[in-house]
């Protein structure tokens, strides 16, 4: 019993010391988080001196106990300051004074402080303007009409709407502050900016009188004619028109939107560059362009994407996505009723839409004649249809497909319903021309070979293979159906299905590139070239002959060519016209 007495005793004992333990742990907390305290304001022990004043008077228990009662042309002095007034009441025994009509104070050469009514406290160097107050430093100027300035820091804070005037600046808001030192100020609440050229509002801003920058820290609004640019953060140099924008910043003019992470815009040569993730919309002619880096001269027109560049064409509902290396834009005529442009992207070129797909070298697109160019082994798919050759041109009325050209080794391939067997032509060039946007005709011309299915009418099961070889080929058809077929003279022959030879099957130029298609917009990313010794094969050709003088006199002569293969840079416009579509299936 007596063990258990003891044990209760020395447990209640180190409960004690536990919590005086606990007690002090908490109280050296409490401590610890408690703020510090704000450090004293540094006071001056130089009195305020009265220079001047036409009448003095003082009653210890007049309307104003304790004060020295001025009137007429009043001054006083403090540590290199000094004030003028009307009339005042100086309160000695406080170093400070209450100074009425017409108060100005100086201090240099380079600040001076106008209001009707002020008190200034010697003690703390602080003085509260009010009513009508101007203060001006070097070339700025603030308008308030409560102003408190700080002397021992050189601040002056309004906290009842003001105005500060800078060069061709004026800045207006709610709340704000001035530093004369570092001559920097920063607005609060219903900020704006105002400049012959814009106009900027926001909620915060800082303000460099020195360089005339103004940085943006909060959701804002630069207006300019009918540019609007939106930001959260950034830069405007107002000297130099200039920007740098940052936080997914957006610009906006005429129907074009710009938006990127980083957007720099300089006003006077009217280029802006973005940088990440850039969206450039143009919804007036429904196109968007987006890249990790974009330049654009809006004086000139020209612009110039990489980095992810993808064009997107969506003025009939279903968007065209194309993606190059590098994509630049050229605008001729500008501010002319003959304006046009011509878009130039190269370098592994894939396109993708729910309808056709396209892949090429290079690309070229003149609004001029709506022609799109596509050079180096272009292909073109559409459904089960494929379209190749050296060069394909496609010429657009109204946004839709108007005709198509395929220039040398064209070669059209429609897989049919089983994917064993291909309806084929190959020719030198071929025509295609379309109505609302599907194939009506199509034209081969030149060494002709032409390989097609017949397929029954009752079960549509395949009967016969048919195979041409002539110079000039047309069909025609309707609702993707081949209605007639007109040839020149012409070699064929007709094979059963059950007797085709293999060495019939496929023209001597057949290839089925289906494993390089984009298969959706976002495999237009995924470079897939042609398989080695698949690539057309390069065709020399002879010019027209040409005359040059010889020892013997004039000779003439011709020289060999290579197949036409052309930079986007440096191509020419094409004015033939057409495309061509592989028929649907052809029918006796």
């Amino acid at each position: 019993m007596m063990v258990c007495d003891n044990i209760k005793t020395l447990f209640r004992g180190h409960r004690v010391l536990i919590l005086a333990v606990l007690c002090l742990f908490g109280l050296g907390l409490v401590q610890s988080r408690q703020a510090p305290k704000k450090k004293e304001r540094p006071k001056t022990n130089e009195r305020v001196y009265l220079l001047h004043a036409d009448r003095l008077r003082f009653d210890q228990f007049g309307p104003v106990p304790g004060a020295q009662v001025l009137n007429g042309n009043v001054s006083f002095r403090h540590k290199g300051a000094k004030l003028y007034c009307d009339s005042a009441y100086f309160y000695q025994e406080s170093n400070s004074f209450r100074a009425f009509g017409h108060v100005r104070m100086y201090q240099g050469d380079t600040l001076s402080l106008f209001s009707d009514y002020a008190y200034y406290d010697g003690n703390d160097q602080m003085a509260e303007a009010r009513y009508n107050v101007v203060l001006t430093h070097r070339r700025t100027k603030l308008y308030t009409d409560s102003l408190n300035y700080d002397r021992l820091y050189g601040i002056g804070y309004f906290f009842e709407g003001g105005k500060m005037v800078d060069k061709k600046n004026v800045l207006v808001s709610d709340w704000g502050e001035y530093d004369t030192e570092t001559r920097q100020a920063v607005f609060n609440y219903n900020v704006n900016l105002k400049n012959p050229k814009f106009v900027l509002t926001t909620d915060t801003l800082h303000y460099d009188t020195r360089t005339s920058l103004a940085h943006i820290v909060g959701p804002s609004e630069i207006t300019s004619g009918a540019s609007v640019i939106h930001t959260s953060q950034g830069y405007y140099d107002t000297n130099k028109d200039f920007s740098r924008l940052y936080g997914r910043s957006t610009l906006t003019n005429k129907g074009k939107t710009m938006t990127a992470d980083s957007l720099f815009n300089d006003d006077k040569t009217k280029i802006s560059q973005g940088f990440g993730n850039v969206v450039y919309t143009d919804t007036v002619n429904k196109n968007a362009l987006t890249s990790n880096y974009f330049w654009y001269n809006d004086s000139t027109g020209y612009a110039f994407a990489t980095d992810s560049a993808v064009m997107k064409e969506f003025s009939q509902g279903d968007t065209l996505f194309v993606h190059s290396d590098t994509v630049k834009v050229y605008t001729f005529n500008m501010n002319t009723d003959s304006v046009y442009r011509k878009a130039h992207c190269y370098n592994k070129v894939r396109a993708y839409r729910t309808d056709v797909q396209a892949v090429c070298d290079s690309l070229v697109y003149n609004t001029q004649d709506s022609c799109m160019t596509m050079y180096k082994d272009p292909i073109v798919w559409n459904t089960g249809r494929q379209l190749l050759g050296e060069v394909i041109e496609v010429f657009m009325k109204d946004s839709t497909v108007d005709r198509a050209h395929v220039i040398n080794q064209a070669l059209s391939v429609e897989m049919l319903m089983d994917s064993t067997k291909f309806n084929q032509v190959a020719s030198r060039e071929m025509f295609g021309y379309f109505e609302d946007g599907e194939i009506r005709r199509t034209e081969a011309v030149g060494n002709v070979q032409c390989v097609y299915y017949i397929q029954d009418d009752k079960d549509s099961t395949f009967t016969n293979m048919g195979y041409i070889e002539t110079d000039t080929l047309r069909m025609f058809m309707k609702d993707r159906k081949l209605m007639k077929i007109w040839t020149c003279k012409q070699t064929g022959k007709m094979f059963p299905v059950t007797q085709i030879p293999p060495s019939r099957k496929h023209l001597p130029s057949f290839a089925w590139f289906d494993y390089i298609r984009p298969r959706d917009k976002y495999d237009i990313f995924n470079w897939r070239g042609k398989a080695k010794g698949t690539e057309l094969r390069n065709v020399e050709r002879r010019a027209a002959p040409l005359q040059f003088i010889g020892n013997g006199g004039i000779v003439s002569g011709e020289a060999p060519v290579k197949a036409r293969e052309e930079k986007p840079e440096q191509a020419a416009t094409p004015e033939k016209a057409a495309d061509v579509q592989s028929p649907e299936g052809v029918k006796e």
